[in-house]
């Protein structure tokens, strides 16, 4: 909404936001930074959502009313968007002292995610940029809301910082590269929801550097892994400013932990004749190519015994299909854009080429048979405030595909996924064991966007090396 406004304001047009009273502090960093820090702003009292209609139309006339009119009433202001100042220069010394005392400086200045954090010496930082021919000042890009510049330089501290090994940093390069893009909207990190961002590798990078992509893929324990994973949750946190509300922009009502990288087993992929996750992405096969995604939920653990393909899909489409995917599909519908990802167990996707099946088919069976009733998506989307939403009219308008009108029946079957070319397929885990996950991905707000991992030129060289 204050995206919107701020559009309006700039050709010098007043408007007013109405924002309820939780959402006051994170409005007020969004807006210091689209430059429009003095944007009329009109508090609705307490939760419109857990409030009566009579208690509703009160706060509207008594209270909400009076502050619109006010804020129409004042002159636009505007400037431009502000970049913040408050990060440290490159080479700026910030801290003289023994590892305690820089633990707690960089507590307290929000530098943190509340873990330990390697020191960012100069001297670790240099061992970084020799894994990049790039120069240490490139802007890569700005990282709304707080609009601060991400560089190469930044990239190589919060990798320090995050515990991550030197020769990382081409995928930490490539990872900073994609939440920068608009597509991203890593903008909308800090959403309700409590997103988390997923990283996901592919190529032979993944053996080289030690990733994990067996038993226990997820957990954290495996330093390549674990640290990959939250050298991204530092990067939103210190560049793009989502530290926790209400000093900052992350209005997570819950939230999740950050999320280890995911590597894709692609040995496990290539023994039962199936194409790498990067190659679905429009990759060559052996590739090095990192892809990252918004996660919103997870499924349970997702057991399925059978030699039988089509049994295993059951217990998926029922488990990862319509108990995690179902309630959140009606938010998708909303913004006609939502990727869900599926981590295979070895042992699970084997059976499905051994009985014929490929990963469309897989995508096929999903869209054709997990489905709600419409009125049941509307009833969802209704609850978490898109109290607009109807099926019907998203089709009329051309954001769903038509298999979501086939009659007027309000409880008529419609599709849980979107289209099938959406479902991305992983696999990953443990061999010996009969498990699947899904994870959920929160519409328009991190969609699946890959890159190439660029590496330096002497790269076996300086592997080589580091591994000594």
């Amino acid at each position: 909404m204050l995206r919107a406004s701020a559009a309006v304001e700039r050709v010098g047009v007043p408007t007013v936001s109405i924002i309820s009273s939780g959402f006051l502090k994170q409005a007020a960093v969004v807006a210091k930074g689209l430059g429009l820090p003095e944007m009329a702003i009109a508090e609705f009292p307490g939760v419109p959502m857990t409030q009566s209609k009579a208690e509703l139309r009160r706060q509207v006339i008594e209270q909400l009313l009076p502050r619109v009119i006010e804020g129409l009433s004042k002159p636009v202001q505007r400037q431009a968007a502000e970049r913040e100042v408050l990060l440290p220069e490159p080479r700026e010394i910030v801290f003289r002292g023994d590892f305690d005392a820089l633990q707690e400086h960089f507590h307290q200045q929000g530098w943190s995610d509340g873990m330990p954090v390697v020191p960012p010496t100069l001297e670790r930082i240099a061992k970084f940029l020799k894994f990049t021919e790039r120069d240490a000042n490139e802007v890569i890009g700005v990282m709304p809301p707080a609009n601060r510049v991400a560089s190469v330089w930044n990239v190589a501290v919060n990798g320090v910082m995050a515990g991550c090994r030197p020769e990382y940093m081409p995928i930490l390069l490539a990872v900073a590269e994609i939440v920068c893009t608009p597509e991203y909207k890593i903008e909308d990190a800090g959403s309700t929801p409590g997103w988390e961002s997923l990283i996901v590798l592919n190529g032979p990078i993944v053996k080289q550097l030690g990733f994990n992509a067996g038993q226990g893929v997820m957990r954290m324990g495996k330093q390549a892994n674990t640290s990959v994973g939250r050298f991204l949750r530092l990067l939103v946190r210190n560049i793009a400013g989502f530290t926790h509300a209400p000093e900052g922009a992350d209005k997570g009502s819950i939230g999740q932990s950050f999320l280890v990288a995911l590597p894709e087993n692609e040995d496990a992929a290539a023994d039962i004749g199936w194409a790498p996750y990067s190659v679905d992405r429009g990759f060559n096969a052996g590739d090095n190519v990192v892809t990252v995604q918004s996660v919103v939920a997870i499924s349970a653990p997702t057991y399925s015994g059978t030699e039988k393909a089509e049994e295993h899909m059951k217990i998926i489409a029922d488990v990862i299909g319509e108990r995690a995917c179902g309630y959140w599909s009606a938010i998708g519908m909303v913004y006609a854009n939502w990727h869900p990802l599926i981590v295979l167990g070895p042992s699970i996707a084997k059976v499905f080429a051994q009985d014929g099946w490929r990963k469309d088919d897989i995508r096929r069976y999903l869209y054709e048979q997990v489905k709600m009733p419409a009125s049941r998506a509307e009833h969802y989307a209704y609850h978490c405030g898109q109290t607009g939403f109807r099926v019907t009219q998203a089709v009329k308008d051309g954001l769903l595909p038509p298999a979501y009108h086939e009659s007027d029946d309000p409880d008529r079957l419609i599709p849980v996924f979107q289209r099938p070319e959406w479902i991305g397929i992983v696999i990953a885990g443990d061999w010996g064991r009969n498990q699947s996950k899904g994870y959920v991905c929160n519409h328009v707000q991190g969609v699946p966007t890959s890159r190439k991992v660029r590496l330096p030129q002497q790269w076996e060289a300086l592997l080589a090396q580091a591994q000594k």
